[in-house]
């Protein structure tokens, strides 16, 4: 299913992202869907959950931002806007 591999490559992104930058785990996720990526809110965030089960990415807070514009550039695209991580200080 095409929704299904859009969202796994975006968590294998969160994941490559938040090790980069030290992180114990993705907090938060900014995302954009284009008007034309075949994606609902809802829909993204069943499969978000779904994919980012047992990854950095588990339990984080998605905020969702839905384009109405069919003839934005970016109408079939699916874009990560922002990215909160924790990270290990070193303190308890």
């Amino acid at each position: 299913m095409h929704e299904t591999g859009v969202v796994r490559n975006l968590v294998r992104q969160l994941e490559r992202e938040a090790r980069k930058n030290g992180a114990v785990r993705v907090r938060g996720v900014g995302v954009w869907l284009g008007a034309l990526s075949q994606f609902s809110p809802e829909h993204f965030r069943e499969h978000f959950v779904d994919e980012a089960c047992g990854t950095l990415a588990e339990g984080a807070t998605l905020r969702i931002e839905a384009s109405r514009d069919v003839i934005d550039p970016h109408a079939q695209d699916v874009m990560m806007t922002s990215i909160e991580f924790d990270v290990y200080d070193g303190k308890e």
